[in-house]
């Protein structure tokens, strides 16, 4: 049985695509170690966690000890204001005696506590660790999930003297994404791209993309869900815990709160929709900010928002949606070319979509005949979209129905052979 070290940074804790390779592979023939990142702020994330008998999952250290040590000595200092000054004395004297040593070690202090040094030294003991782990466990392959995880993986696998077979999962386009602004990340996949074996990304557009940067064609692994963990017959009641009368149509958007996902414009085309509520599951950087901008209008009782839930659990409440909403806005190619996790969740659960116009989301809301799609950037559009809905219920149940046959194209238990294609060559 080959052995799979694989990278990703995050926790792992609501990353689908991953648990979905992860337990394919350990399902298929190989004995997968996922190496990530430990959340210290929470206590139901394990260091180590067993998946099944053929997948485990290892967190690494987040914080480097050191670092806790001084930020402690800070926090006692700063919080009991009693001994602050005479210890403030006892430094300044001795920075006094020994000026060549304790002026820079005052200074290093302060840049590792209160700058960007203190969340670079984090980064680079994180990024050491993981690296200590994927080299001693001496895997037959080595996979590295997008950009962030390239230098682990390839150090791993390629500083031995038997060099191990590297695996390039790119779930973005990391040359144009939010965020990655910077002519450096193209030099630096390159630099990575010449030095792996194998590469995959989600869909054709990004595989053309790739072909006319790199000059060659990686494998396509679509970001489907599967119908093991989306057909649940459990169902959570979202009326009863909204306190929605039970006739309350439900107008979902699921995922990550952040930019560029269109969700202002949701809020701002709420007011021109006919009827229903306006539901958000999920959290991120912006959430504060979309919160803000409901209660500025007014609307805290027909847009709602719900924390993020588990994977396995999102179905549940996704069922309760008279439509869903995946309105990505064109601000780099990332997004214009995705065909984005969610949008299949909605099928999974006959949930008719209002989507975005971008070539792969249009393509296969069309095909499929699974809901329509608009203008993203244009709150008229959205709204327009979702009236059409609202008033015409059968074709909304036309759509539904549909979604029924969608599901059994775009599913992760098909999808998966190419994961699998990609790895039976080593």
């Amino acid at each position: 049985m080959k052995r799979v070290g694989m990278f990703v940074w995050n926790h792992f804790t609501n990353d689908a695509r991953v648990l979905r390779e992860c337990t394919s592979l350990s399902k298929n023939g190989y004995d997968v170690e996922l190496i990530c990142i430990d959340d210290p702020n929470d206590p139901n994330v394990k260091r180590y966690e067993e998946v099944n008998e053929n997948f485990r999952v290892y967190r690494m250290k987040r914080y480097p000890s050191t670092l806790l040590l001084l930020q402690k000595m800070y926090r006692f200092a700063v919080g009991k204001r009693w001994p602050l000054i005479p210890l403030v004395i006892l430094w300044g004297f001795l920075v006094y005696l020994l000026p060549w040593i304790l002026v820079p070690l005052t200074i290093l202090v302060g840049l590792l506590l209160k700058t960007k040094v203190r969340v670079v030294w984090i980064r680079a003991a994180l990024i050491l660790r993981m690296m200590m782990k994927g080299h001693r466990g001496k895997y037959d392959i080595y996979h590295a999930n997008d950009l962030n995880t390239m230098p682990q993986a390839y150090v791993s696998a390629k500083w031995r003297l038997n060099k191990k077979p590297l695996i390039y999962d790119s779930h973005e386009v990391q040359t144009s994404r939010t965020g990655y602004d910077s002519p450096w990340y193209k030099r630096f996949e390159l630099f990575f791209i010449k030095r792996i074996d194998s590469m995959m990304v989600e869909n054709d557009t990004r595989a053309k993309y790739n072909e006319d940067l790199y000059g060659f064609y990686p494998h396509v692994l679509h970001n489907y869900p599967s119908l093991e963990i989306q057909q649940v017959d459990d169902k959570i009641n979202l009326h009863e815990m909204l306190q929605l009368p039970p006739d309350e149509k439900i107008l979902l958007y699921q995922g990550g709160i952040q930019a560029g996902r269109g969700l202002e414009k949701l809020i701002e085309a709420y007011p021109l929709f006919n009827e229903g509520t306006l539901v958000f599951i999920g959290d991120g950087k912006i959430k504060d900010k979309l919160v803000d901008m409901v209660k500025e209008k007014g609307l805290e009782e027909h847009i709602r928002f719900i924390p993020k839930v588990p994977v396995r659990d999102l179905p549940k409440y996704t069922k309760n949606a008279y439509l869903g909403f995946q309105v990505l806005n064109n601000i780099n190619f990332n997004h214009w070319s995705a065909s984005s996790n969610k949008l299949f969740e909605y099928m999974m659960n006959e949930v008719p979509v209002v989507a975005c116009n971008f070539p792969e989301i249009k393509r296969a809301v069309e095909e499929s005949e699974v809901g329509i799609t608009i203008d993203p950037h244009d709150p008229e559009e959205i709204a327009k979209g979702v009236n059409y809905l609202l008033e015409n219920p059968d074709k909304r149940d036309y759509f539904s129905a549909n979604c029924k046959n969608a599901r059994k194209k775009y599913n992760w238990e098909i999808e998966q052979q190419y994961l699998l294609e990609v790895y039976n060559k080593f």
